[in-house]
């Protein structure tokens, strides 16, 4: 099918897979080769690359690491007819990631995972996309390519860096700004949304389980571009 007229596969992707917080992951079982299918926790690296914390006596982890080839499926979790929502499907191959950035991103989003992120049996895992196959309704299936969904990074290590700083200061100092863009921006219910991070092209919000995506109007690479594209967003949710 190809896609309608008013719809942007790239961007739908992209938001599914920024806030998505679980899927279904899966591998293949050495020797046979069967397919296995489990629940995993997720998050983004800062390209937009999907995250895991796994155990290594967790099944999914074995045939890893026996074979790194997996498929991940997310979706957007909404009420009713889950088969009428919309899903991302990507595939590639699952490696151990030590960066700290990964690490600091995950927890970011799965907080809860702190209290067992240091066990010597668990560890960080990165998913490298090499296709991704979207469903999101009638006449909204598309193939993608890595590049729809993932983002350049080059350029952009201010932002990176100062992430954290940059989320703690929001969520300390103008919580009142994030509660505008989820309620004001994307319609959300009122409640007591955080910043989770930035990257180049957006931010994200979370309440509890629920995360939203806040595409920016332009591109940001750094801290003072940052801050003046969060005072302008901020500015419009108040006109809203």
């Amino acid at each position: 099918m190809q896609p309608q007229a008013d719809f942007n596969p790239t961007l739908a992707a992209k938001k599914l897979l920024r806030e998505a917080r679980s899927g279904a992951l899966a591998t293949l079982m050495p020797g046979t080769g069967d397919p296995y299918c489990s629940l995993v926790n997720v998050a983004t690296a800062f390209d937009g690359a999907p995250l895991l914390l796994i155990s290594k006596l967790a099944i999914h982890t074995k045939n890893v690491i026996a074979d790194s080839r997996v498929s991940l499926m997310l979706d957007e979790r909404k009420e009713g007819d889950p088969l009428e929502g919309a899903r991302v499907m990507l595939m590639g191959r699952a490696a151990v990631t030590t960066d700290p950035h990964d690490r600091r991103r995950y927890l970011a989003r799965q907080p809860e995972a702190a209290m067992f992120a240091g066990f010597a049996d668990f560890a960080f895992y990165r998913i490298e996309i090499a296709a991704a196959h979207l469903v999101a309704g009638f006449g909204r299936i598309v193939d993608l390519k890595p590049r729809d969904i993932l983002i350049d990074p080059a350029g952009a290590d201010d932002l990176l860096e100062s992430e954290e700083r940059a989320s703690a200061h929001m969520n300390e100092d103008h919580a009142d700004a994030c509660r505008l863009y989820a309620t004001k921006l994307c319609g959300a219910p009122d409640g007591d949304w955080r910043c989770a991070g930035f990257d180049p092209e957006g931010l994200e919000l979370q309440h509890g389980r629920v995360a939203l995506r806040v595409p920016f109007p332009q591109r940001v690479n750094g801290a003072g571009p940052l801050r003046a594209v969060l005072v302008q967003m901020a500015n419009e949710a108040r006109a809203v």
